[in-house]
């Protein structure tokens, strides 16, 4: 454990300002924009649901229930914004302050396995590894979730190899816990027993760790407190569905259950990838980190052979959990995530050396004038007309002449900037200028970049112009809808479910049309417009998100058609 003048002292001067840096980078355009898919809306939605209709156990998606992601970040954006009234800060909060956590977590484990002067290195590197501050910047479940395995990692760690410290691994099983109904693989910090198992096997003649066994009912209660984590909102969504009689809710339950969970992992029905796809997430979305490897990977080997019980523990889990994800057939790039902040704590001892390595040196230095040139060029060949790309994008997103203008503009300051920087630090100030770029990075995409884009990437502008097509009197129904259109409509909407047919929708969207046909209207995907409209009276109102849209006014049904079944029907994405 450590002495109370340890926990006093200051940490230099230098590393205290690139944490602020860093700090204010990860803050930098908070408020500034609305929701944007592909998660973001779906979450804000059922968390405004909640607030509104004060039903927080079943998340909602429009009518219909949304039994994809358990419901408690969700709360966390609900509480968010009964806390502070507006949703623009709110949903972003909760991934802001775990992203804070965490580099606090990555930090403090490290100084205690280590050095203090490791702990700063492992927290700087999660910071400038490209994954952590784009999920940080993200209102997405992850984040948290990351926070979560991070902290119940950190508090069996503390028990395991700086132990026995049982209330901290309490914590930590609470935490996996709380993590698996927060998302289901939460209960991944878990599986760093079986490391630890396998240490104390190999050495149990003088054993380095603590004996698994003569604990009993002290493993006990760590199992009551993961289910105590869990049960925050299993045991009251079971009795709740135990005492309904609504087949809805049993359905619920069931999706959430097991669907969601094991059928999920074990038969993934959509992002399919083959086993090696997270090679390429490591070499990419885990940069510069990832540029480290052949130089982190020897000095590991060396040290596991040599039986460090800290790296046995942190490496062992890492490859645990990527054999765990890279055995099922549905691969997202966030999956691994939750095994940055261990590597980082595994690399920190080892990266004050490396950073004095020429090698090492060049290669970050090189990666440094990618980034600033690279951007810097591709903003200036698309101000000056010398690349097509900006104006494929621009086509791909309806983005006016002007708004692509400003988004480059702010690529081209990040790319100047970055470059001042890098050419300030060379390589005698190469730590340093990681943490600077980066945090100029995440600062323009906050304040510029995701701005600039928000009202097309948020299907704000499309909204606006639909409410204003209508007038304010109208009522607006949607068929084949995405969530941001949802969140985004200027009035009370009706919908007719979102994982329904989209026979099904107009089935219903059908009556309620010819109820009051001077008055509604029916804002549909152009793939999912029904031959029972009047296809001359239907009105393009443009596109968002890279679909079109359209607007069917209720004179345009036609009385007494029923709508086939759709060909080849686009399943929605869940």
């Amino acid at each position: 454990m450590t002495s109370s003048p340890h926990r006093l002292r200051l940490p230099p001067a230098g590393f205290v300002f690139l944490v602020v840096l860093a700090m204010l980078s990860l803050l930098a355009g908070l408020g500034l924009r609305e929701p944007s898919p592909p998660d973001e809306p779906r979450f804000v939605l059922a968390a405004r649901d909640m607030v509104e209709s004060g039903q927080w156990l079943f998340p909602h998606r429009g009518i219909q229930f949304y039994a994809e992601k358990p419901p408690v970040f969700m709360w966390m954006q609900a509480a968010a914004y009964e806390v502070i009234g507006q949703w623009r800060i709110a949903f972003l909060l909760p991934s802001l302050l775990a992203a804070l956590l965490t580099l606090w977590l990555t930090y403090d484990l490290t100084a205690r396995l280590w050095s203090r002067k490791a702990g700063r290195y492992a927290a700087l590197a999660l910071f400038v590894c490209l994954q952590f501050g784009l999920q940080a910047k993200r209102g997405q479940i992850d984040m948290v979730l990351v926070a979560m395995t991070t902290f119940s990692l950190y508090g069996l760690a503390r028990h395991l190899l700086r132990g026995p410290d049982w209330r901290w691994a309490w914590l930590g099983f609470f935490a996996a816990g709380l993590g698996t109904v927060t998302k289901g693989v939460g209960f991944l910090p878990l599986l760093v027993l079986l490391p630890w198992a396998a240490l104390w096997w190999r050495n149990r003649q003088q054993p380095r760790v603590e004996r698994p066994s003569g604990n009993a009912w002290r493993w006990g209660v760590a199992v009551l407190c993961f289910i105590a984590g869990a049960g925050v909102w299993v045991f009251p969504m079971l009795l709740a569905v135990f005492n309904s009689h609504d087949p809805a809710f049993q359905a619920y339950a069931s999706e959430i259950l097991f669907k969601q969970t094991g059928k999920r992992y074990a038969g993934a029905w959509h992002h399919v990838q083959p086993f090696w796809y997270f090679a390429q997430v490591i070499v990419t979305l885990w940069l510069p980190g990832a540029l480290l490897l052949p130089w982190l990977a020897p000095a590991w080997w060396r040290r596991l052979r040599r039986g460090d019980p800290r790296l046995w523990l942190l490496l062992g889990w890492s490859a645990l959990v990527l054999l765990f994800f890279s055995a099922s057939p549905g691969k997202r790039e966030v999956y691994i995530f939750p095994m940055l902040p261990a590597l980082c704590v595994a690399a920190g001892v080892l990266l004050p050396g490396l950073m004095k390595r020429v090698g090492v040196q060049r290669t970050l230095l090189a990666y440094l004038l990618a980034l600033s040139l690279g951007m810097g060029a591709m903003a200036l060949s698309g101000l000056l007309g010398a690349s097509e790309w900006a104006h494929r994008l621009a086509a791909q997103r309806d983005i006016d002449e002007a708004t692509l203008r400003t988004f480059l503009q702010w690529m081209l300051a990040f790319g100047a900037c970055s470059l001042a920087v890098v050419l300030w630090a060379r390589t005698r100030r190469l730590g340093a200028a990681m943490v600077v770029v980066t945090a100029l990075l995440w600062a323009t995409y906050g304040l510029g970049l995701a701005p600039t884009l928000d009202a097309d990437s948020s299907a704000r502008k499309l909204m606006q112009r639909v409410g204003a097509h209508i007038g304010p009197q109208a009522q607006l129904g949607m068929v084949a809808w995405r969530e941001q259109n949802l969140l985004q409509s200027d009035r009370p909407t009706t919908d007719f479910g979102f994982k329904k047919s989209w026979e099904e929708q107009w089935a219903a969207a059908g009556p309620w049309l010819l109820a009051d046909p001077s008055h509604r209207w029916i804002f549909v995907l152009d793939k999912a417009l029904t031959p029972c409209a009047d296809r001359s009276l239907v009105v393009e109102i443009g596109q968002s998100n890279r679909n079109h849209w359209l607007l069917v006014p209720g004179t345009a049904w036609k009385p007494g058609c029923t709508t086939p079944a759709f060909p080849g029907e686009e399943g929605q994405v869940p």
